[in-house]
C-alpha cells in the first residue's frame, strides 16, 4: 500500500522532500501540499497533487494518510496538534516547537493519544558515519565517553534572514540532539563563550563556542561558525577512556596531483546529508505506513528546545545555565538500542 503524504511548507527543504518522496523513494506518494504562499505551493506540487488553502485542511483530508511539516517553526505547534488529533503520523522538521510550553502541549497530546505519531527531522541520526560512530561507542571497547568535540561550519547564511540568536536556537539543536543520542545521555547544563567576532558575518554574532554538560559528567564542546567561507564542514570526535573515535571527512576521496593533496568540501547540508535524509524518510515511511513513528521523538524535540533556551540564557548571563526536564513519559522511554 502506498502512503499518501501531504507536505506543509514548500520552501527549500519542503521542495527537496517533495522531490525525495516523488522521485527517489518508494512506498509513498505526495498527494497534497499547502503553504501560506498558495502559488508557490501549486508550483511545487507534483502532478495530480491537490493544493490546500491551510495546513489544517490538508491534515483533516481523507486523501492524506500522513503529513510532513516543513513550515516555519512558530506554526509547528498548531500543525502537530492537528495531526495528533486526527491520529495521523507526522514528520516534523526541526524545531519541534519554538517554546518549552508548546513542546509540552504536543507531548501531552501525543501521550494522551497513547501511541507515537511524531518523528522530528534530526537527520544526523540516520547518517551512516554517525551510526558507525555510535556503534563504536556503544560497543564499549573504548570505555566510557569523556568528551565529544562537535563542529558545525557553514560557508555562509542569508544576510538579514539569519539573526544572532539563530546559531543557538536553530543550528545548535542538531549538535545537541546528536550528542544526546551518541552518548545515550541527557544535557544538564549549557555554557556559551563568544570569541572574537568574524568580519565575514558583518554584525552577526559569530562564531560561538558552546559547552554542553552531560548528566554523566562528560562534556561536549560545540563550535558553531556560520560564515566560514570555505564550505559546509561537519566534524565529530569522541574521546573515551581507552581511545578516540571520529567521523571521517566527507566526501572521502582524496586527490593528489601537481597542485598538492586535497579533498572536496560539501557546499551545503543537502550535499553532506543527502543519504541521511533519504534514509530517515525510508524509515519514516515504513513506520507511518503502520500508523506510528520511529527515530527522534517529541521528547527529543523537547530536549533540543530546552537546550536552545538555556544557551540563549547563557549568552546573556555568562554562566552555566541548567537544563531542567520533566520526568520522561513512559511512551518515550524505549531502550536506546531500539531508537534510531
Amino acid at each position: 500500500m502506498t502512503l499518501r503524504v501531504g507536505v506543509i511548507g514548500t520552501g527549500t527543504i519542503g521542495r527537496d522532500h517533495i522531490r525525495r518522496l516523488t522521485t527517489v523513494l518508494s512506498g509513498a506518494a505526495v498527494v497534497a501540499v499547502a503553504d501560506i504562499d498558495r502559488d508557490g505551493a501549486a508550483a511545487a506540487a507534483p502532478p495530480g497533487a491537490e493544493t490546500f488553502d491551510t495546513a489544517e485542511a490538508l491534515i483533516r483530508s481523507d486523501k492524506v494518510d500522513a503529513a510532513v511539516i516543513c513550515s516555519w517553526g512558530p506554526a509547528h505547534e498548531e500543525q502537530l496538534l492537528a495531526a495528533i488529533a486526527a491520529g495521523k503520523p507526522v514528520f516534523c522538521e526541526k524545531p519541534l516547537t519554538t517554546s518549552e510550553a508548546a513542546a509540552l502541549k504536543v507531548m501531552e497530546a501525543e501521550t494522551a493519544f497513547g501511541r507515537r505519531l511524531v518523528q522530528v527531522g534530526f537527520m544526523r541520526r540516520f547518517d551512516a558515519d554517525y551510526r558507525r560512530l555510535k556503534a563504536v561507542i556503544d560497543a564499549g571497547e573504548l570505555g566510557a565517553p569523556l568528551m565529544f568535540h562537535s563542529v558545525h561550519r557553514n560557508a555562509s547564511v542569508p544576510a538579514g534572514l539569519y539573526t544572532s540568536d539563530m546559531p543557538l536556537n536553530d543550528t545548535l539543536v542538531h549538535d545537541a540532539d546528536v550528542s544526546r543520542w551518541l552518548l545515550t545521555d541527557e544535557i544538564a547544563g549549557v555554557e556559551v563563550r563568544l570569541p572574537r567576532r568574524s568580519r565575514q558575518g558583518g554584525e552577526l554574532r559569530d562564531p560561538h563556542l558552546v559547552l554542553l554538560h552531560m548528566r554523566s559528567g562528560a562534556i561536549v564542546d560545540v563550535e558553531i561558525s556560520v560564515n566560514i567561507a570555505y564550505g559546509y564542514d561537519i566534524r565529530g570526535e569522541v574521546s573515551c577512556e581507552r581511545g578516540v573515535a571520529a567521523l571521517p571527512n566527507r566526501p572521502a576521496t582524496v586527490v593528489s596531483d601537481l597542485r598538492g593533496i586535497r579533498q572536496a568540501i560539501p557546499e551545503d547540508w543537502r550535499q553532506r546529508f543527502v543519504e541521511a535524509y533519504d534514509q530517515e524518510f525510508r524509515e519514516w515511511i515504513a513506520a507511518a505506513s503502520a500508523g506510528t513513528a520511529t527515530g527522534p521523538s517529541t521528547w527529543d524535540g523537547y530536549a533540543a528546545t530546552l537546550v536552545a533556551d538555556a544557551a540563549l540564557r547563557a549568552v546573556s548571563s555568562g554562566n552555566l545555565e541548567p537544563v531542567a526536564m520533566i520526568r520522561k513519559p513512559e511512551l518515550y522511554d524505549v531502550p536506546a538500542a531500539k531508537a534510531a
